[in-house]
């Protein structure tokens, strides 16, 4: 489950409102606001729909004892994005024209 805290370090990482979040999710503002309130969310159901919107944009949840400390507690991480540059022109050929 995860907690109000990465919830909130979550939507703070990726620059969301409550408003844009209740909007993608298809949640209420309050049932998002009530959420970044509790310290761990009742429902998988709404733990579940946000864990996956985050997650598409790039954040990493982590358990406690997750990550480089064995000690630490939950928390969340930016993935690193990989940039892809193509096919170079002098690499093309017939055989990877797709």
């Amino acid at each position: 489950m995860l907690t109000a805290s990465q919830l909130r370090a979550a939507r703070a990482m990726t620059g969301m409102t409550v408003e844009e979040l209740a909007a993608i999710s298809g949640l209420s503002r309050s049932a998002i606001e009530e959420a970044e309130a509790a310290k761990v969310f009742a429902g998988a159901e709404v733990s579940d729909r946000l864990r996956a919107i985050f997650e598409a944009r790039g954040i990493l949840f982590l358990g406690a004892g997750d990550g480089d400390d064995p000690g630490a507690g939950p928390g969340v991480r930016l993935r690193q994005r990989s940039h892809d540059e193509g096919i170079r022109p002098q690499n093309l050929n017939a055989a990877n024209d797709d």
